[in-house]
C-alpha cells in the first residue's frame, strides 16, 4: 500500500489501518502510517493522552513517518505483541518497531511505556516525528518544557508524559514536540513515551531510557511474550491465526485484576454516522468467561482462574452484588456520559465514556459464570467452601429471576423482553449447580434445582419455539431469529445434532447472512436509529455449530469468511459492513477473537467425540 504524508493527514484511517500494541494495563493503536492515534494510560480504561482515532484535528497523536510517498509492509514478531512496520521509499528503507515493554513483576510494577524503534536497512529514509499529546481526551493541550537535550516533560490536568529519546526533537509551539531524521543503513534510534503523574514530572522525578536500556527491554518484551505465547497448544492449519487471537486476548486482560477488557477503544461507530457508539474497555462477565474458556482451550489456564478471582471480589462474594460488567479495576459506578471536546470517529459523535449497561438486568450472567466454575472443576480445581456458597448463591438467583424478562445478550435498551437465549443460560446456571453438587457430594439442593432445570426448560420449550417453522426463536411471543440462539448447544442446552437446533442454524444463515457473514438479529429489531453491520463473533458462532454438527465444509467455508474480514495482521473489529467492506465497532473486539478460537478448536476436533 502507497500512501503520501500529506493525504494520511487529511483523512481518517480505516479501522483495519491499525496495529494493536498491550502491557496488559493499557494499550495502544498504531496506523500503517506510524501513527499512534488511540492510547491510554496509565489503564486501558483510562483518559486518552492520544486520541486522533476519535477527532482527527484535536485528539492528538504520535507519528514517525517517512515525508517522502511509501510503501509499508508489516507484522508482530512471532509469539509477541510486538509491531514491525517496514516502510520503503523511492530512496531507501526503514524498519519502525512499536512496543510496550514487559518484564518479570510487571504485574504490579509495569514500566507504563510505549518504545518506538527506528532501523535503517537501506539507502536513506527521511522520517518526520511529531509527539502531539492531547489529555483528558483532548480537553487538555499540555504544557510541554524541555527537561534536558533529550528530555522533555508534558504536564496538563492530572496526566503527564515524559517523551525522550536520541533522536533530533524539540518543542513546537509548547504545546507539540517535532523533529526530523534521517536513516542510513544500520542506523538505529528510539522514541519513547512514559506515563507519569504530573506531580512526579514537576518535582523532576523523570527517567530517560538509554539505548543500552531499550535494547535490554526489547529483548525482556519479546522473551515475556513468547514464553506466555509458547502455553498456546492447537496442532491445526488455523492453529496460527487462534494463536495470534489468543495473544490479543491476553493483551486484553489487565495484569492485576485479572479482568479482560472487551476491547481496546471507545465510541468506534457501529453504523456510519449514528448514536451506536459504546464504550467497551471494561470487563463484561460474559465476554471474559468466554475468553477464560477459549485460552483454556488453548492450554493457558491461568487467565482463566484468574478471571473467577476478579469476579469473586468484585462482587464482594454474593450474588446480590452481581452486575454484568465491570471496570478493569473491580470498579462499579461507570455512568456513561458524552466528551463533547472529540467529534467521533469521521464525526460519528457522540463519543460516549461509561456504560450504562452496568445497570442492566442480563440474566445471562449466571449460566456463564457457572459455566467457567465447571470447567475449572474438571480442571482439577473444585471450588473452597467460601467459593461454593457463592455458587450457590448464583444458582439460587438463576432459579429464581429466569421468569423475569431482561435486556438480554445484545443489551437491548428498550423495554425488557423473554429472551430465550437468556433463559437457556438461566438453565445452564442450575445444570452446572447440580453436576457440581454431585461432584462434590453436596447433595441437599440437588432436587430442588432438578425441579428448577425441568421447569426452565419446559418453558423454553412451550414458549421459546416456534412449533410451524421447528426452530427456537429470539423471544417469547416472537418469530425474529436471533444469533445469540447458536450459543444454546455450545452451552450444552440442545444437542448440536438435535434436528430442532439444525433447522434453526439453517433458518438463521437464511434470515440473518449477508454476503458470507451474519448478523445478530433482522434490522431495525432493537429500535435504534442507523443499520449496523454483520457481527463476526456471530459468524465464528455458526461455524462453530456447523462444525460440530458434522458440516465440517459448510463450517470451513463460513470461517474462511469470517477470517476473510480481519487485518493483515490478524486483528478483528466487532462488525463489519459488507457493502463497504469495512470494519466497524470497536477494536480490536475480544469477542470476535474469541469466537474465532472456538471455531478454529472445533474444526480440529472429531464432532463424534
Amino acid at each position: 500500500m502507497s500512501r503520501s504524508l500529506q493525504s494520511e493527514n487529511q483523512e481518517y484511517a480505516p479501522i483495519a489501518d491499525y496495529g494493536f500494541i498491550s502491557d496488559c494495563h493499557s494499550a495502544a493503536l498504531i496506523s500503517r502510517a506510524g501513527s499512534i492515534d488511540w492510547c491510554c494510560m496509565p489503564r486501558i480504561d483510562s483518559a486518552a493522552c492520544f486520541g486522533r482515532l476519535l477527532d482527527w484535528k484535536n485528539g492528538g497523536y504520535c507519528q514517525i513517518v517517512p515525508r517522502d510517498d511509501f510503501e509499508i509492509t508489516r507484522r508482530y514478531l512471532d509469539g509477541s505483541l510486538i509491531l514491525e512496520t517496514t516502510f520503503k521509499t523511492a530512496h531507501g528503507k526503514a524498519r519502525l518497531i512499536d512496543f510496550q515493554p514487559m518484564r518479570e513483576g510487571g504485574s504490579s510494577d509495569p514500566h507504563r511505556q510505549i518504545l518506538r524503534i527506528v532501523e535503517g536497512i537501506e539507502g536513506e529514509v527521511e522520517l518526520w516525528i511529531r509527539v502531539v499529546p492531547r489529555f483528558d481526551y483532548g480537553a487538555v493541550r499540555p504544557w510541554i518544557r524541555r527537561y534536558d537535550r533529550r528530555a522533555f516533560a508534558a504536564i496538563g490536568g492530572y496526566q503527564g508524559l515524559v517523551i525522550s529519546g536520541n533522536l533530533n526533537l524539540d518543542v513546537a509551539g509548547r504545546h507539540e514536540v517535532e523533529g526530523r531524521y534521517s536513516t542510513s543503513k544500520d542506523s538505529r534510534q528510539f522514541l519513547s513515551i512514559l506515563y507519569r503523574k504530573p506531580e512526579q514530572l514537576d518535582q523532576g522525578e523523570i527517567e530517560v531510557v538509554t539505548a543500552e536500556e531499550v535494547d535490554r527491554r526489547f529483548d525482556e518484551t519479546i522473551e515475556w511474550w513468547r514464553n506466555w505465547s509458547s502455553n498456546i497448544q492447537l496442532d491445526s492449519p488455523y492453529g496460527n491465526i487462534a494463536a495470534r487471537s489468543a495473544i490479543v486476548l491476553k493483551g486484553l486482560q489487565n495484569a492485576p485484576t485479572g479482568a479482560i477488557a472487551a476491547a481496546a477503544t471507545t465510541s468506534l461507530p457501529e453504523a456510519w454516522g449514528k448514536a451506536r457508539n459504546w464504550d467497551y474497555r471494561y470487563s463484561w462477565i460474559r465476554d471474559s468467561v468466554f475468553t477464560a474458556k477459549a485460552l483454556d482451550a488453548l492450554g493457558c489456564t491461568s487467565e482463566a482462574d484468574g478471571f473467577r478471582r476478579f469476579v469473586e471480589r468484585s462482587t464482594a462474594g454474593s450474588a446480590e452484588e452481581l452486575q454484568i460488567l465491570f471496570g478493569v479495576g473491580g470498579e462499579r459506578r461507570l455512568y456513561e456520559r458524552e466528551v463533547e471536546e472529540l467529534c467521533g470517529y469521521r464525526d460519528a459523535s457522540p463519543v460516549r465514556i461509561g456504560n450504562a449497561a452496568e445497570s442492566q438486568t442480563q440474566l445471562d450472567v449466571y449460566g456463564e459464570l457457572l459455566d467457567l466454575a465447571w470447567v475449572w472443576h474438571k480442571r482439577g480445581n473444585s471450588p473452597n467452601d467460601e467459593y461454593w456458597e457463592f455458587l450457590v448463591e448464583l444458582v439460587n438467583a438463576a432459579a429464581k429471576k429466569w421468569k423475569d424478562p431482561d435486556q438480554g445478550l445484545w443489551e437491548m435498551r428498550g423495554d425488557p423482553r423473554h429472551f430465550v437465549q437468556s433463559k437457556a443460560m438461566c438453565w445452564v446456571a442450575v445444570d452446572r449447580g447440580i453436576r457440581l453438587a454431585k461432584d462434590l457430594g453436596r447433595n441437599e439442593l440437588i432436587e430442588s434445582w432438578k425441579k428448577s432445570c425441568h421447569e426452565i426448560r419446559g418453558d423454553i420449550e412451550k414458549n421459546g419455539y416456534d412449533n410451524n417453522s421447528g426452530v427456537f426463536v429470539q423471544a417469547y411471543g416472537s418469530r425474529e431469529m436471533d444469533a445469540s440462539l447458536l450459543l444454546m448447544p455450545i452451552f450444552g442446552f440442545v444437542d448440536f445434532d438435535d434436528e430442532r437446533m439444525v433447522r434453526t442454524v439453517d433458518l438463521i444463515r437464511t434470515e440473518l447472512e449477508q454476503d458470507g457473514l451474519i448478523r445478530r438479529y433482522a434490522a431495525d429489531n432493537d429500535g435504534m436509529e442507523g443499520d449496523e453491520g454483520t457481527f463476526l463473533a456471530c459468524t465464528f458462532w455458526l461455524a462453530e455449530c456447523l462444525a460440530r454438527q458434522g458440516r465440517k465444509s459448510e463450517a470451513q467455508q463460513v470461517f474462511e469468511r469470517g477470517l476473510a474480514s480481519g487485518n493483515d495482521l490478524g486483528l478483528f473489529a466487532e462488525e463489519y459492513d459488507v457493502k463497504t467492506n469495512e470494519m466497524m465497532g470497536n477494536f480490536p473486539q475480544g469477542l470476535t477473537h474469541l469466537s474465532l478460537i472456538a471455531a478454529a478448536v472445533a474444526l480440529n476436533d472429531d464432532p463424534t467425540d
